[in-house]
């Protein structure tokens, strides 16, 4: 008896079937999307200031340098290194990351590189890793305030921490990792300008970022916007921060919430800054409850008297934050909190690296997010609200006279 053709075949259809894996299995095992957005905090040691919720920065910065497959680009104020810190585990990824052939770029400003040269002189002389130096204060006036970095230009990270060991350790601080396309474009393209930049060369045009752009955070959807400075030298001059943030105290309709290392309505030369206080006031004026909180650092000489004119409660109240000593020892320039963000009605938010002060905006290399949605938000009010209530902050007394404290150690 001889086989029909369809009975030959049978036995190697099933035997195709049973190797090749059915669509909806692949799907079911794909990897979940990551989110666009996820907050990062630092925090000091021996305080109650830590979220569970929130990854730590020396935590999140090893794994996005770890996963660098092609580049790293790296901008910083100044780069602070001590043996056997969080930080130090870092620059060992940045020099395994150069090792596996990742180009590794660093810029860091050439102001403070006399200050904290030996971390960026150990970099320049890895093979894989070029190090430049921006002289901000020739070219804008200020200097290179910012601190970013983007992997592969699909990721970033921006946020209130410098690359100092202390950062990650002694400071309150709070970034963003970013995995929003156009938002990691803008902080790329800022850094291939600023990076021509420091050679004396220009950076070649490139195409406005636009936006908002919607994305995900905490299962929720958000849009996020780029908002950086100085004016005059952004690769795209709608994102200039200051008018963003003038434009979100003004639709202010219940609370606006910030938090700085420090706040002053004048610029370094004493030329007045008003537009932030001023749009400060107007909202308290229509009835928006205003919280500000500000480090100790602010209770020097030229930087008090304006806090404690602002402060007039119930409609707009200052505080100062102190955190205390590490039971280790004195940490020069640590033990303070550092963070830079903005909680408007607990729906739109502001996250950056500037201090509210007329430089930082004008002359100064800073960069930022504006976020729009209630999810990403309200987590953001409940850490404001976590430091304002904490037994580190208290209110600023308009009839005190205060004394700065001694941040750096000397006499």
């Amino acid at each position: 008896m001889s086989l029909r053709p369809t009975a030959l075949l049978l036995p190697l259809v099933l035997s195709l079937a049973c190797a090749a894996p059915a669509p909806a299995l692949r799907a079911a095992s794909s990897e979940p999307e990551l989110p666009g957005l996820v907050l990062v905090e630092s925090s000091p040691v021996e305080t109650t200031l830590d979220h569970a919720e929130i990854p730590d920065a020396h935590q999140v910065w090893p794994e996005m340098v770890n996963g660098a497959m092609r580049t790293l680009d790296v901008a910083q104020f100044y780069v602070s290194n001590a043996p056997g810190s969080r930080l130090e585990t870092v620059i060992q990824a940045m020099e395994t990351a150069a090792d596996r052939g990742v180009k590794v770029r660093v810029l860091a400003d050439e102001k403070f590189y006399k200050t904290y040269p030996e971390t960026l002189e150990r970099l320049a002389k890895r093979p894989g890793v070029e190090v430049r130096r921006l002289d901000t204060a020739r070219s804008m006036g200020g200097v290179l305030h910012a601190k970013y970095f983007v992997v592969d230009g699909r990721e970033a990270y921006l946020g209130s921490q410098n690359f100092d060991w202390r950062s990650l350790e002694h400071i309150q601080e709070l970034g963003l990792r970013i995995r929003v396309p156009e938002v990691v474009r803008s902080l790329a393209d800022i850094f291939e300008q600023d990076w021509a930049l420091a050679a004396g060369g220009t950076a070649p045009a490139t195409a406005a970022v636009g936006g908002p752009f919607s994305t995900s955070y905490a299962g929720s959807t958000v849009r996020v916007s780029p908002a950086h400075s100085p004016q005059g030298y952004l690769p795209d001059a709608t994102t200039w921060d200051l008018p963003k943030l003038v434009q979100l105290i003004d639709e202010a309709k219940r609370s606006v919430r910030v938090q700085l290392l420090t706040y002053k309505a004048k610029g370094r030369d004493g030329s007045p800054f008003p537009e932030l206080e001023e749009a400060l006031k107007r909202a308290a004026a229509r009835g928006v409850k205003v919280e500000l909180l500000v480090a100790d650092w602010g209770k020097r000489k030229g930087t008090i008297e304006g806090l404690q004119a602002l402060h007039a409660p119930p409609g707009l109240t200052v505080k100062l934050v102190t955190i205390p000593q590490w039971s280790g020892g004195f940490i020069p320039f640590g033990r303070v909190v550092h963070a830079k963000y903005m909680v408007v009605d607990g729906a739109q938010a502001w996250v950056g690296t500037s201090n509210w002060e007329r430089d930082y905006f004008t002359q100064s290399r800073n960069v930022g997010v504006i976020v729009e949605g209630e999810a990403f938000a309200s987590q953001l009010e409940r850490f404001f609200q976590d430091t304002w209530t904490s037994p580190y902050a208290a209110e600023v007394d308009p009839k005190a006279t205060y004394t700065a404290p001694n941040i750096s150690g000397t006499p």
